[in-house]
């Protein structure tokens, strides 16, 4: 039995805490699905199963591999589908860094780590902030479109709304569904004008319902 504790494994181990606490307290104060705890014990866990296969003999190798499908399983429980939309996939992406992270911690590259973490943080608060400026510069949405009839002077009254308001469209497809007429169609276009279209199938009374993704 060997009690005896390396520093170099303690030094891995607090790393691996500090960058899974600094990624965790972002996630959690946006409220995202993984938070605080969930990201740092990931972070954790990976540092100490990175230590354990260092430690090993030859094939104990394998446990540091193993860690990126073990981690594969954790990112899925957080994707799920909303319509025809995905969700979770950037906090799955999170998961998947951390664990690198917790790695790195845990092979005793702690710089690395520490500046890995420094960047991840970067790009979930700053490259955010770019996404919101080019979706007001340009968006592209599909909108599903459920008409009370069959009626498709309903659907030219649509599109000429959208004209109107200079709304970018395309048809991607026009069919029945249980007796009546529904629309797919693409819209692009800048957030205010995005914003237009929405206000126009909202003003209509024809339309039973409309959704985007």
């Amino acid at each position: 039995m060997n009690w005896a504790i390396e520093q170099q494994d303690l030094i891995g181990i607090a790393i691996g805490l500090l960058c899974g606490s600094m990624i965790g307290l972002e996630r959690e104060y946006n409220n995202k699905s993984a938070g605080f705890r969930t990201i740092v014990l990931i972070c954790l866990g990976s540092t100490i199963f990175t230590i354990v296969s260092s430690h090993g003999m030859g094939s104990d190798d394998r446990i540091a591999a193993n860690i990126i499908t073990g981690i594969g399983f954790i990112g899925a429980g957080v994707i799920f589908k909303d319509r025809l939309s995905v969700l979770g996939l950037t906090t799955a992406a999170v998961i998947w860094t951390v664990a690198g992270i917790g790695m790195l911690a845990g092979i005793g590259s702690h710089a690395l780590a520490l500046v890995t973490t420094m960047v991840t943080l970067v790009v979930l608060a700053v490259f955010h902030r770019v996404e919101g400026l080019l979706e007001k510069l340009h968006v592209s949405k599909l909108v599903h479109i459920h008409f009370s009839g069959v009626d498709l002077f309903q659907l030219h009254e649509v599109e000429n709304a959208f004209r109107a308001d200079q709304v970018k469209f395309r048809r991607k497809a026009v069919g029945k569904r249980h007796g009546k007429l529904f629309v797919i169609l693409e819209i692009t276009g800048n957030k205010a004008r995005v914003a237009k279209a929405n206000e126009v199938l909202v003003r209509m009374a024809f339309i039973e319902e409309f959704y985007y993704n």
